[in-house]
């Protein structure tokens, strides 16, 4: 047999009783000019033999790329309208989802805790607008606001310490300019809570800390507690034990009750003097 790909010069009969001129094996007439092994001559032959359908198979696949998308499509749509009909009906069965806890609240929120707690002297509750105004402005718990007027001044605004600390919430004197009243109870709450302020976003709203560098300096307070005065150690005590008492909602603080009893009783009599309480 004779293989009709092979060049003209390189025949190759399978057969040798095979005569070439006897089967006409090259689809082409005798007027093709192509050379059978040129690239267009393949193609003629191909087209020849396919019977023109060429086009045609090039569209079928195209064809079943299309019906394949739209049956795809088809039944996307079939499973996903139970889906959302089923998503509507857990809506309305499935109870609504609890409403998140509030935080616990900071010595920095003063919100819901806009009444002080029953137990600070009436020398302290005397000023108790005033403390519910300044907490506001300072952002800081009203019950610490407090509980820092109390040890300081039991509520004496014209109380001056031995070392010079002036008010209600004894003011060193180089917190003041020259133009400032510091007996003047807003001049010096603005003063001493500004400070208060500082020690809570120093000691990240540690009301411990921040009443401790309250009296013995935030620098001081920071190099830690076995460094702190005797005095600070005494100050952080009372006051973390009241706030905390207070925090809690008690009416009646066994902490500040030690305090009177340790000699701040002297302090209340004074301030109680001072207000005509």
């Amino acid at each position: 047999m004779y293989d009709p790909w092979y060049p003209e010069d390189e025949e190759v009969y399978l057969d040798e009783e095979y005569d070439p001129e006897e089967e006409e094996f090259w689809p082409y007439s005798e007027e093709d000019t192509l050379p059978p092994h040129s690239p267009q001559a393949s193609t003629s032959r191909y087209e020849l033999e396919s019977g023109g359908c060429f086009l045609p198979m090039f569209i079928a696949p195209l064809l079943v790329v299309v019906l394949g998308s739209l049956f795809a499509a088809w039944v996307q749509s079939v499973v996903s309208v139970p889906s959302a009909q089923a998503a509507r009906r857990a809506e309305v069965v499935a109870p609504p989802a609890p409403a998140p806890e509030a935080p616990a609240a900071s010595a920095s929120e003063p919100e819901g805790k806009e009444k002080l707690a029953p137990f600070f002297t009436p020398s302290v509750q005397y000023w108790r607008k005033d403390i519910l105004r300044w907490a506001r402005q300072w952002q800081i718990d009203p019950n610490l606001v407090a509980t820092v007027m109390q040890i300081e001044s039991c509520g004496n605004p014209k109380v001056v310490s031995r070392a010079g600390a002036i008010g209600l919430f004894q003011v060193m004197p180089f917190h003041f300019s020259a133009d400032d009243n510091p007996y003047d109870p807003d001049t010096n709450a603005a003063r001493g809570l500004a400070y208060l302020r500082r020690a809570l976003d120093a000691f990240g709203q540690d009301a411990h800390l921040a009443l401790a560098g309250y009296n013995g300096g935030i620098g001081g307070v920071s190099r830690g507690e076995a460094l702190w005065p005797a005095e600070t150690v005494r100050y952080a005590y009372w006051g973390s034990g009241i706030y905390a008492e207070a925090r809690q909602g008690k009416k009646n603080s066994a902490r500040l009750q030690e305090w009177l009893n340790a000699g701040g009783a002297s302090l209340c009599a004074q301030a109680e003097a001072a207000i005509g309480k």
